[in-house]
């Protein structure tokens, strides 16, 4: 098996994120920042249609990353950020618009990603396949839409 993606084939190329996971260095971070322009093309959907893309992709997510994650002979590849996509996407849902926002998005949930608190971690090791490349994202992605939700609270 090799490690290495085969870029023409569409399911690598989505599950690299177009590529950005790639990137010699933080591809996670790399490829949670090419997530940003798909944001600012759904942000506009009513807050249903978006909940709904999210779900969508998710489902998606897991049969695309664990079909990358075989192909490659390696469990969460590190270029496979299909998952980040998915969580910064949820991080950001309701959010309010604004690149300070996407800021505060992008930040808690690449903080979350990275330091993994519990359950996160949890499910990172003990989730097999594309469900758990995809599961800790998303409750990665849910802890910093918690942090936005409760940060708009105490705005009010």
């Amino acid at each position: 098996m090799k490690t290495e993606p085969d870029w023409s084939n569409p399911i690598h190329l989505l599950a690299f994120g177009l590529g950005s996971g790639a990137a010699p260095k933080a591809p996670g971070t790399a490829g949670t920042l090419a997530a940003i322009p798909l944001y600012l093309l759904v942000r506009p959907l009513p807050g249903w249609a978006y909940l709904l893309l999210v779900i969508a992709m998710f489902l998606v997510g897991i049969w695309l990353c664990d079909r990358t994650s075989r192909d490659l002979g390696v469990h969460d590849h590190g270029g496979i950020v299909w998952d980040e996509w998915v969580g910064l996407l949820f991080t950001l849902w309701l959010a309010p618009s604004g690149w300070g926002w996407l800021l505060v998005g992008f930040l808690l949930f690449r903080l979350f990603d990275i330091f993994k608190p519990w359950p996160i971690g949890w499910l990172d090791r003990r989730v097999p396949g594309g469900l758990g490349i995809m599961l800790d994202d998303l409750v990665a992605g849910l802890f910093g839409f918690i942090v936005i939700q409760f940060l708009l609270f105490l705005s009010l």
